[in-house]
């Protein structure tokens, strides 16, 4: 039996997956198009905020939240519309992102280095409430 490490998967994850700078995501921050999405989990957006417009669908209830078939989907999961994943460094969101894919969403990027590199390069946050 072969074990298949974290880091494989997001290596595997990221083949043919869209990665957007963190440009690329504060240039899309106001279209009526796009939906962005903060896999973080809930302490993380407490102690660090949250990227401005952004909706909140922490990792762990992903699959949930995006069926809508599911009494927890979450309208923002609009699959007529761009949704670009982020976390806190780039690992969830491209897992992330291979589920919908899975789950048979089409128009999936994820922001490359996430959170992390949104501070460090772009330092525009709200206040997570």
């Amino acid at each position: 039996m072969s074990n298949t490490t974290v880091k494989e998967m997001i290596k595997l994850a990221k083949v043919n997956l869209n990665e957007l700078s963190v440009n690329e995501v504060k240039n899309s921050l106001n279209s009526k198009d796009i939906n962005i999405i903060d896999l973080r989990d809930m302490p993380e957006l407490i102690e660090n905020g949250i990227i401005p417009g952004s909706y909140h669908a922490s990792r762990g209830h992903l699959e949930f939240f995006a069926d809508p078939e599911c009494e927890y989907y979450k309208n923002f999961f609009d699959i007529d519309k761009e949704i670009i994943l982020y976390c806190h460094s780039g690992g969830r969101s491209a897992l992330a992102s291979q589920t919908l894919k899975n789950m048979g969403y089409t128009k999936i990027s994820h922001m490359k280095g996430g959170f992390k590199s949104w501070m460090k390069e772009i330092g525009i946050i709200d206040d997570f409430k």
